[in-house]
């Protein structure tokens, strides 16, 4: 699913916001990344989602190699992808409805069929009620539930979810991270970035990554720790 061998990420200033890492993730894992701000969490997935290419070493991703991956091949990447964004992306003017169908049209499906699943992602996060509501009439919590459909509505076989309970309160936190979770039943590889550790023991995880100033500590759920070089410690 995912594997990364010595993988980097410079910045075109020369940042390195993620240093020397190995990483194995499998279909239907469950992993956690937290950290704090400006640790390289958010620039981790937005390697995974290939906005970035890594600037050094091995990372493949569904079987794409990242580094020589040519702009179809990301495309179409992306559409195994269901990214769910800190500031949502969500079209003003437009329903939650046509939101959660837009991040579908790439689909060979009829309007009728996507309108169901769209129906049915937008239901899943408690918000079957506003599907026809426009965006800018929602309150931020349910704008960034909206953003959760839109990912899970896709089906993907990846859901990489920045900081998906950022604006909501404790209930719906939960509520979306057992959504979240649950999705492992149905073989969907989740990496959800989080500031709230004292959700880390929803669902069942498989690993832990614990971002530092773009270094990674990888806590699996044996028990065992294992650093960026593949040791454990």
């Amino acid at each position: 699913m995912i594997e990364a061998h010595g993988a980097v990420l410079k910045y075109p200033d020369g940042t390195e916001a993620l240093h020397p890492f190995d990483l194995s993730i499998a279909k239907g894992d469950l992993v956690y990344v937290t950290g704090p701000s400006g640790s390289g969490k958010t620039s981790l997935l937005h390697l995974l989602l290939g906005m970035l290419p890594p600037s050094a070493g091995e990372l493949s991703v569904l079987g794409v190699q990242m580094s020589t991956a040519r702009a179809g091949e990301i495309r179409k990447l992306r559409r195994q992808i269901g990214p769910v964004f800190q500031e949502f992306r969500l079209t003003p003017g437009r329903s939650s409805l046509e939101n959660v169908m837009a991040g579908m049209r790439f689909l060979k499906a009829m309007d009728h069929s996507l309108k169901q699943r769209a129906l049915v992602a937008l239901d899943r996060v408690g918000l079957a009620m506003k599907a026809f509501v426009p965006i800018e009439h929602l309150s931020w919590g349910e704008r960034q539930r909206v953003a959760i459909a839109r990912a899970i509505a896709r089906k993907p076989l990846l859901i990489l979810a920045d900081e998906p309970t950022g604006t909501l309160d404790r209930q719906n936190a939960e509520n979306i991270l057992a959504l979240l979770t649950s999705l492992q039943d149905e073989q969907t590889t989740v990496i959800v970035t989080t500031h709230a550790t004292h959700l880390l023991d929803m669902g069942r995880p498989s690993a832990h990554i614990r971002m530092d100033g773009g270094m990674m500590t990888i806590s699996r759920r044996h028990g065992m720790t294992m650093d960026v070089n593949g040791g454990f410690a």
